[in-house]
């Protein structure tokens, strides 16, 4: 079937076949939506996770290796795309919830339940080999022989391999308190880690990821991201009175905004001005029923047929009127933006110099009102400038180690060569290479060195990007600043109730003792502010 895989994905990216697409996204829909479904725990949000996972599949399929195992890939994929959403989104919260209710698992009981939030985790501590025998073998229910065929073994070497990969995920879940068999895990994992994606959603994806792939195919870097932002901007003010209500699950922002008030006005003049053009229709069909018409009736109907283009057009000027009113609203936030990082230099980074207008568009969605709000968006354009210095580098770190034997870079400097363009001094001067310990909020398994930025600008809202020989990944500065000080907090809290988790960071306040623990719990409740 991999081999399969291949030759479908061949298809795609030498002719971009629709039906070779299709057939991919039929066959992996299932694993790459249960992937995002177990990480982000919402349905709809898991099938965004999953539509961009096949769009970035339909923008790689031409460089992709010959070679590839899609399964890996994919999963790869998903999981990551799956956990950058809930690292931005959700922040400690979410994690802390995650994390106590982990930790009150009963650990006697054999339970998908139990077993399903730490699966994932356990996948990505095996080694690449390991991980790709258990998803074909229990992810996708393949043969033995299969398994063998695709990781170029025998049948008998394969056994082995599977068995000593479901020991080792095994020994990680009892190391977390969940004790299970090898035989019972295995079981577990193949009856319950694939589920059925939402009907419909694989011929959603099909479309819109093959299109995004043929663009890319068709045009150059540059011009993809001038058309990308472009094409988003065109529809982001042809449908600015609807833009703000998209999201659902951890995705909510509860950015109330001036587009949300003009979104629900328009509705409101569109569903009047509708319903009296249906009555208006009404009226004039009744009239040419009648027959032979009268003089009075010929004259109505004509009233009518005029009344008809009147409101059409008044219509029309509404939409009109207010869509071009929510795109200058946007625009003008984006000015705003701009002008307050003029008047702020420290709120300044080189890595400014790769950002876009789309970037500034997403960046001032929400309402810019107060300096809380001015923070968090000077916070998201940084982020948009810093993601993407951390994408060049962790590309420049691969061809690296590619040349020199697996061994990771000891200088930021040693990655210029690797650069598609020479990258600033000043750029690489805010990151370091750094011991993966002394990054607190973020973990990768295997990786001992990480490149990341030195320090944030803005330690309550700035984002944490991660290099390592394993790709990128972000998390937040916050979280690892405040985990030690607030610990004996988070301890006392729930040894007063039970061992229950607060549902709200300032019921941790009356369990401060500390100056330290009061400047954190600060600084938490103003990073969560505005923000559930």
């Amino acid at each position: 079937m991999e081999t399969d895989d291949r030759s479908l994905l061949r298809q795609y990216a030498e002719r971009h076949s629709q039906e070779a697409f299709a057939a991919l996204v039929g066959r992996h829909l299932n694993l790459v939506y249960s992937v995002a479904l177990r990480t982000v725990r919402s349905p709809q949000v898991a099938e965004d996770v999953a539509q961009s996972v096949f769009t970035d599949l339909a923008r790689q399929a031409h460089r992709l290796a010959p070679d590839i195992i899609l399964t890996a890939w994919l999963y790869q994929v998903a999981h990551r795309t799956a956990i950058d959403v809930v690292r931005h989104e959700s922040r400690r919260q979410l994690r802390e919830q995650v994390a106590h209710e982990l930790t009150a698992m009963n650990a006697t009981a054999v339970d998908w339940t139990h077993i399903e939030p730490l699966l994932d985790e356990a996948m990505h501590a095996l080694d690449d080999t390991d991980r790709i025998a258990v998803l074909l073998r229990y992810f996708e229910n393949k043969s033995l022989r299969e398994v063998g065929t695709t990781l170029g073994t025998s049948e008998d070497a394969a056994q082995k391999r599977v068995s000593r990969a479901v020991e080792r995920l095994r020994e990680f879940f009892a190391r977390r308190g969940v004790a299970v068999g090898a035989g019972g895990l295995a079981v577990v994992i193949s009856a319950n880690a694939v589920q059925a994606a939402p009907a419909g959603l694989a011929a959603t994806i099909s479309s819109a990821a093959a299109l995004a792939g043929a663009t890319v195919a068709a045009t150059t870097t540059a011009t993809i991201a001038k058309a990308i932002a472009m094409t988003t901007l065109q529809k982001t003010i042809v449908t600015a009175a609807i833009v703000v209500t998209a999201g659902a699950g951890i995705y909510e922002a509860n950015q109330a905004s001036t587009l949300r008030r003009e979104a629900d006005s328009l509705q409101q003049q569109q569903a009047s001005l509708t319903s009296q053009l249906q009555q208006l229709q009404r009226e004039r069909d009744d009239a040419s029923n009648r027959l032979p018409l009268s003089t009075d009736e010929n004259v109505a109907l004509k009233s009518d047929s005029a009344e008809l283009l009147k409101f059409r057009a008044e219509l029309a000027a509404a939409q009109n009127d207010l869509t071009q009113s929510a795109a200058k609203s946007w625009l003008d936030r984006v000015a705003q933006l701009k002008q307050r990082l003029e008047q702020t230099p420290g709120a300044k980074i080189p890595e400014l110099q790769f950002v876009t207008e789309q970037d500034w568009l997403n960046a001032t969605k929400g309402e810019l009102k107060t300096d809380v709000d001015f923070r968090r968006a000077l916070s998201a354009i940084r982020a948009a400038g810093e993601s993407k210095v951390a994408s060049m580098v962790s590309k420049a770190v691969t061809g690296y180690m590619q040349s020199s034997n697996g061994q990771f870079p000891t200088e930021l400097d040693q990655l210029q060569p690797y650069f598609d363009s020479p990258v600033d001094e000043a750029v690489l001067q805010r990151w370091a290479i750094v011991p993966a310990s002394t990054v607190k909020s973020f973990v990768m398994y295997g990786a001992n060195v990480l490149i990341t930025q030195k320090a944030p600008v803005d330690d309550v809202f700035d984002a944490c990007f991660v290099v390592s020989s394993q790709g990128m990944g972000s998390s937040d500065f916050l979280s690892g600043e405040t985990s030690e000080t607030m610990r004996p907090v988070w301890a006392a809290y729930k040894a007063a109730h039970n061992g229950q988790m607060p549902t709200d960071t300032s019921q941790l306040e009356p369990y401060i003792t500390t100056p330290e623990q009061r400047t954190a719990i600060d600084k938490l409740m103003l990073c969560e502010s505005n923000s559930k």
